[in-house]
């Protein structure tokens, strides 16, 4: 169970009673789920979107079924290529996707944390979209991510409401 710690514009951060860290966002995107769900699954779609601004995705590798892995190549605009892996959880097109994510090399504050997206339809032409992420091992690794997530939805919400 979640406690809601607070909220600040669209950002929600919560404690699970069991003192984890989690995050959760959520955004009404201008596409029906089909457009969303692809953006978050198709290795070519999520290169578009992926990551803080100014990262760019050189590759993305996934086999899209629960036990399947994925790797993601990032490269921010100063510094080396690092990767992001994990292993798909749950895939039930266009309600739900769950997978675990790592960093190759993590940062000794790191842990690996799963991520769960939700979809629901808004009348047909929009869709709300759930992310949750954790525990995380610290507020600094939490907001971390809470930052770089923040700046993905926004590129993906101007990505899917393109015409």
């Amino acid at each position: 169970m979640l406690v809601s710690l607070g909220a600040f514009g669209r950002r929600r951060f919560a404690m699970t009673h069991d003192g984890g860290l989690r995050l959760r966002l959520q955004r009404v995107l201008r596409a029906p789920r089909s457009v969303v769900f692809r953006a978050l699954t198709e290795p070519q779609e999520l290169a578009k979107w992926w990551g803080p601004d100014g990262f760019t995705i050189p590759s993305v590798e996934s086999d899209l079924r629960p036990g399947g892995r994925y790797r993601i190549a990032m490269q921010p605009p100063e510094g080396d290529l690092f990767y992001l892996v994990g292993e798909f959880v749950e895939v039930d097109p266009l309600e739900r996707l769950s997978y675990t994510f790592r960093w190759e090399d993590p940062d000794p504050e790191d842990r690996e944390t799963v991520v769960t997206l939700s979809l629901r339809d808004i009348g047909g032409t929009r869709a709300e979209l759930v992310v949750s992420q954790g525990d995380f091992a610290t507020e600094g690794r939490q907001a971390l991510h809470e930052e770089g997530w923040t700046q993905s939805l926004d590129k993906l919400e101007e990505l899917v409401s393109s015409p």
